[in-house]
């Protein structure tokens, strides 16, 4: 084959060919629907995983031949952002997978994505009741092979056991153990976890957080799945608690129940945590989203809306938010654009006017914006 990994120096003409508007769009509505979007997908997924090894580097060490190449790519990715939004949204949860972390804009195209169909509500609307949004309790379509990840170390099988009854209670004190990176996994990835059996792991357990809630009155806070999500935040180190929250932080896309429920679990786990590294960590995986050029996501956006004005989280009193002065700069402008200028005055900022909203999930508070316009 011709793709970039097997011929590099063909990587240029190779992105050329694959994007022409001769060929993407005839492959992408291809009939029968969606056949051509698996082959789409694959050459997609071919080029990231070539790009990968480069784009891990910090920014000051790309050459400019990888720089051209990355730019290129974004182009395509924004015109099928354009003309194929589904596409995107379908196939989010392979794309992150093969994303380096440190490619945050890339990432937030595709988590930006959503339905043709669908009129995206406005974040920033006065009093919007999230939990009242008649997509809030649709699924969404996931054609990617989420559950491959979790033959890793043989994961399914016990997930399952402690998912149904929640019994063996050393479950989750290995667990930690069982998503670090064996020898087997990609040795040149230079991570002690596995990072696509995270991300497995956590659209797993919230599919199956979101049925058991759909089929008992069991609340969010006292379940199996929630227990899962709050023992690993507490045991991971911090490389593997950044993971697990990037995998949560890619759940939130566009109205449906997986961006709800995820919604609910971060700010849960930060009400809950009693570490304020932790509440830093959160913090840091949604603001580093906010502060690269649009798109955001919509749920990222309603998300860190709820934590800043909610005077539940008493957000602006912790000390990492005026830590440093460019710091608190950073979240004030942030704050701003979230929420307008009338709320935020320093670091007690953006508790002002603020409101909760049960969701229907459990105690945990979905956004209500108020009198705010986006910049």
């Amino acid at each position: 084959a011709l793709q970039p990994a097997a011929v590099p120096a063909f990587a240029f003409a190779w992105l050329e060919l694959i994007s022409h508007r001769a060929f993407m769009p005839a492959l992408l509505l291809s009939k029968p629907a969606q056949k051509g979007w698996m082959l789409m997908h694959r050459l997609l997924i071919d080029l990231f995983v070539f790009m990968e090894p480069y784009l891990r580097r910090s920014n000051n060490q790309l050459t400019q031949s990888v720089r051209q190449l990355y730019k290129g790519t974004l182009r395509v990715l924004l015109v099928l952002l354009h003309d194929f939004p589904e596409f995107l949204c379908d196939y989010h949860f392979s794309f992150c997978d093969v994303i380096p972390p440190t490619c945050i804009q890339l990432r937030n195209l595709f988590l930006s994505a959503f339905p043709r169909s669908m009129r995206l509500p406005d974040p920033f609307t006065p009093n919007l009741k999230v939990d009242l949004l008649p997509e809030i309790s649709q699924p969404p379509r996931i054609l990617s092979n989420y559950m491959a990840a979790l033959s890793h170390n043989g994961l399914r099988q016990d997930l399952d056991a402690y998912l149904k009854n929640r019994r063996n209670s050393g479950f989750l004190d290995w667990l930690p153990d069982r998503l670090r990176a064996s020898n087997g996994d990609n040795p040149n990835a230079g991570y002690t976890y596995n990072v696509p059996a995270i991300n497995s792991l956590v659209v797993y357990v919230g599919t199956q957080a979101i049925a058991q809630l759909q089929n008992k009155s069991t609340p969010i806070t006292h379940s199996a799945p929630m227990d899962i999500f709050h023992s690993l935040i507490t045991a991971l180190d911090a490389e593997g608690r950044y993971f697990l929250l990037n995998a949560i932080a890619n759940q939130l896309r566009y109205p449906n129940n997986h961006t709800h429920y995820f919604s609910c679990v971060l700010l849960y786990l930060f009400a809950e945590a009693g570490n304020e590294f932790i509440q830093e960590q959160i913090t840091r995986v949604l603001l580093e989203r906010l502060i690269v050029h649009r798109p955001h996501p919509w749920g990222l956006l309603i998300t860190f809306i709820e934590l800043i004005k909610n005077p539940r989280y008493n957000f602006w009193a912790h000390s990492f938010t005026h830590c440093a002065q460019e710091i608190e700069r950073v979240f004030e402008s942030v704050a701003r654009s979230c929420m307008g200028p009338g709320h935020v005055s320093g670091s007690a900022g953006g508790t002002e006017g603020s409101g909760s909203e049960n969701t229907g999930l459990g105690p945990v508070p979905i956004p209500r914006t108020e009198g705010s316009s986006a910049h």
